[in-house]
């Protein structure tokens, strides 16, 4: 069974890709609007999908069933329906092909009243071994409206425990050359007696037994056809209006490449459309991948690494021939800011001296300058200069005294006697 599938591209998109493998598209419906069919990562029954189809009435390929009728006893039944009646090539005996939007569920021509969906959902799948039998429910349209289904890829429904086991994990089904998937499918239209005569195009999928990539996961799989196939040409080959063994015998398993893996619950849910849908459980592009979130995050390639540069600017005194730009990158100057601003790591670079314009310095035996003190170390000499001040008393400088005499014992004898007296 096929219950849900992707198909997410704009019908110019899928037009371009079917012409690509040379495939004829004739008419197409446009990218927006009302008849536009759904675009959905999570296409579910009663969407409206995009099928490719000869361009035929709507009773089908081959002449209508009353001119069927009138022409029973001559046995002449024509190959090319007249402009009265349809055409089916174009005009140079080449038949049309279009590409046209479609309710999933079909519903048979004879129907009068409009169906419920559970009605409908029983008719999303046609299985191969139900047209095999003569009549039915299917016996015009196998004929006569036979189309492609277009999708990315399907999804299945894992059960680990068996059917008895409510637990079932999704999977999701494509190409492994990534190209369209082509469904064998059957189209029809009807009109209601409730509708005012509006047409409705229904579509539904064939399916066939699981190939043994699939057989684990179910037990039923969509016919597929390769789109450059002739397997495809014959299956939609208008000429081709009754059904024969031939068209029955293009109904079986897939013998190309497949890619399955599981991926994420959410698509259970009908309604839910997201691009992660289709993207494994397990790969790094899962953002719910518990996974990712321990691994480390990407390299950086040093070699493709531009390291930013930041202006260092040194200042000097004003015997100097001014102030100097020098440009650092970040990494020398957080290696200078690691070591406390000391470059104790790494040498500091030398700075090439800049050849001065006075004479006085241009000869070979010019005197070197005595480097001025910074600007930090002459502040702190100043502070040191200046008087401290007390915090408990004032202390107030007095004039030094002038020198009454000498005082190192060096006065003449006589005058000690003098004062004496």
């Amino acid at each position: 069974m096929c219950g849900r599938y992707c198909l997410a591209l704009r019908p110019s998109q899928i037009r371009q890709m079917l012409q690509d493998d040379d495939l004829s598209v004739d008419d197409a419906p446009e990218d927006d609007g009302e008849d536009a069919p759904r675009q959905s990562f999570n296409f579910a029954p009663s969407y409206h999908g995009i099928v490719y189809r000869a361009d035929v009435p709507d009773w089908g390929a081959g002449p209508s069933v009353s001119k069927k009728k009138s022409n029973a006893a001559s046995d002449e039944l024509p190959t090319k329906i007249s402009e009265a009646t349809g055409d089916v090539d174009d005009g140079n005996g080449k038949p049309r092909f279009k590409l046209q939007s479609m309710k999933w569920g079909l519903i048979p021509s004879w129907t009068k009243r409009t169906p419920n969906y559970a009605s409908t959902f029983k008719t999303i799948n046609c299985r191969d071994d139900s047209l095999a039998a003569a009549g039915g429910m299917w016996a015009s349209m196998k004929a006569r409206k036979r189309c492609i289904v277009l999708a990315q890829g399907f999804y299945e429904w894992l059960k680990p425990g068996g059917s008895a086991s409510n637990v079932k994990i999704p999977h999701f089904v494509k190409r492994r050359d990534g190209r369209l998937m082509c469904f064998a499918g059957l189209w029809d239209c009807a009109q209601f007696e409730n509708d005012g005569g509006s047409k409705h195009y229904t579509y539904t999928i064939i399916t066939t037994d699981s190939n043994n990539q699939l057989k684990f996961l179910h037990d039923r799989m969509p016919v597929i056809f390769d789109p450059d196939s002739e397997s495809l040409k014959t299956w939609l080959d208008p000429q081709r209006h009754e059904w024969t063994g031939e068209l029955q015998a293009l109904l079986k398993p897939y013998a190309g490449e497949l890619d399955v893996y599981p991926v994420s619950n959410e698509v259970g849910k009908v309604g839910n459309n997201s691009p992660s849908f289709i993207i494994p459980v397990a790969s790094k592009e899962n953002k719910n991948n518990i996974a990712n979130f321990f691994s480390k995050g990407p390299a950086v390639e040093k070699e493709n690494k531009v390291k930013p540069e930041v202006e260092v600017k040194e200042e000097k005194s004003t015997s100097s021939t001014g102030g100097h730009t020098q440009t650092k990158s970040l990494e020398e100057i957080q290696e200078i800011a690691n070591d406390g601003g000391m470059g104790l790591q790494t040498p500091a670079r030398g700075i090439k001296r800049e050849a001065s314009s006075s004479p006085a310095q241009s000869g070979p035996l010019a005197k070197k300058l005595a480097p001025s003190a910074s600007p930090a170390k002459e502040k702190q000499q100043l502070q040191q200069a200046r008087a401290k001040i007390s915090a408990t008393s004032n202390s107030v400088k007095k004039s030094p005294a002038k020198s009454k005499g000498k005082a190192d014992g060096s006065q003449k004898i006589t005058k000690f006697f003098a004062n004496s007296a």
